[in-house]
């Protein structure tokens, strides 16, 4: 289930009915009081309904909910795929169009070390690196490396990542804000590479 309340209309879609499990429990939504003052957040580490079995919401739900509680920024990090970024966008673009500002970051969840696919497993197995690009660069950058790794797997949800390459690849256009590094990654990696997350905002 969303994040949409019983009866609470989807943006551009009817009104979305809830049928309660009976016996389970029933969660509570959150809401701001009216002119209630934000906290400053940052959620950089977010899986949209494109990490299958990880994340429920699609990237405009998240986009939507993030601006009802007040986030001022939100990350987009799928597993091993930049598959909901153009949603992503779009639904922070229309939303900006509306008056209500909303910061995104792009990046990916990289599953390292798999020893099989992982296709409709929740939450892979393997070590796990949060990189987000920092710039446009970045951007191509993280595509480029996360394309060569599922093409490497040789099947569908077993990317292998070469971290040599990996290394290579940032050269300050990536932040990688939590996961695994190996030691050949933090002695041949720029400094730049290690960095804390506010230093991305």
């Amino acid at each position: 289930m969303s994040w949409r309340a019983e009866g609470q209309s989807r943006p551009g879609g009817p009104a979305v009915p809830v049928t309660p499990v009976p016996g389970a429990p029933v969660p509570r939504r959150l809401a701001r009081p009216p002119g209630a003052e934000s906290i400053p957040w940052a959620e950089l580490h977010c899986h949209s309904a494109f990490s299958f079995l990880d994340g429920a919401a699609t990237p405009g739900e998240l986009v939507a909910e993030a601006a009802r509680l007040g986030l001022e920024t939100l990350a987009i990090t799928d597993h091993d795929g930049m598959y909901g970024v153009p949603q992503f966008a779009q639904a922070a673009a229309r939303l900006a169009e509306r008056g209500t500002r909303l910061c995104t970051a792009f990046g990916a969840e990289l599953s390292l070390g798999l020893p099989a696919a992982q296709t409709g497993v929740p939450d892979p197995e393997g070590r796990h690196l949060l990189v987000l690009a920092r710039d446009p660069e970045g951007y191509r950058r993280l595509c480029a490396v996360i394309s060569a790794a599922q093409l490497a797997g040789g099947e569908k949800g077993r990317p292998v990542y070469d971290t040599g390459a990996l290394a290579g690849a940032h050269d300050g256009h990536w932040a990688v804000l939590t996961g695994w590094v190996t030691p050949k990654m933090s002695a041949g990696a720029n400094s730049r590479l290690w960095v804390a997350p506010v230093a991305l905002l």
